[in-house]
């Protein structure tokens, strides 16, 4: 049922779960794939909703990884944290394929500008430098107004000095920045806006 519902709502909903069963529940959602129009029906009468829009179809697209990845963005912090350990201990592959599409690279544009100072303090500008070659020119403009002129000017001469380089090199760059963003967002140094979320007032 929680597949079917707006992520907002099923994060509420998880969120007010027992521990293990929150991760339970995400498990099985990212597992989901396709279900049967009988299980829909099922489904649509708990819900009160009519059969017709299921008939004529074999099957019916449910879940799945960007599912659950939608509910937990919209879920609080706590409620993430739990489901990840547990399914970290106990599926670790999902939980590695759930991770990379929480906090993705181009969700950087959305961070403040201090958040970001302090995500440039631990990343190195080798790095940096590869992972902007795949960015858009709004996310490189981010990051060159949140560095010195003379640090942005050395970034954009390493990226032309690099020349073509390989997507799978430039994404695993992408990703180790994503990293630090997690990380510091663990410790608490910065904070990360998520779906639904109102902005903070400070």
């Amino acid at each position: 049922i929680m597949s079917y519902l707006e992520p907002q709502q099923a994060a509420s909903i998880i969120g007010g779960l027992p521990g293990a069963m929150q991760a339970e529940v995400a498990r099985r959602i990212a597992r989901m794939d396709r279900i049967t129009p009988e299980v829909l029906r099922e489904v649509e009468r708990v819900l009160e909703r009519k059969r017709s829009t299921v008939m004529g179809q074999d099957f019916t697209l449910a879940g799945g990884i960007d599912a659950i990845v939608d509910i937990i963005n919209n879920a609080d912090r706590g409620t993430e944290r739990n489901i990840m350990e547990h399914l970290e201990e106990n599926d670790p592959e999902l939980a590695e394929e759930i991770k990379r599409k929480l906090f993705v690279f181009e969700d950087i544009i959305r961070m403040d500008d201090r958040s970001l100072q302090r995500v440039l303090r631990e990343v190195e500008m080798k790095e940096l430098s590869l992972a902007l070659k795949g960015a858009t020119e709004e996310l490189r403009g981010k990051f060159f107004r949140n560095m010195s002129k003379r640090a942005s000017e050395m970034l954009k001469e390493d990226m032309d000095y690099m020349g073509p380089v390989r997507v799978k090199d430039v994404e695993e760059a992408q990703q180790k920045v994503v990293n630090v963003v997690r990380a510091l967002e663990d410790v608490g140094e910065i904070i990360i806006s998520r779906g639904g979320e109102e902005e903070l007032v400070v």
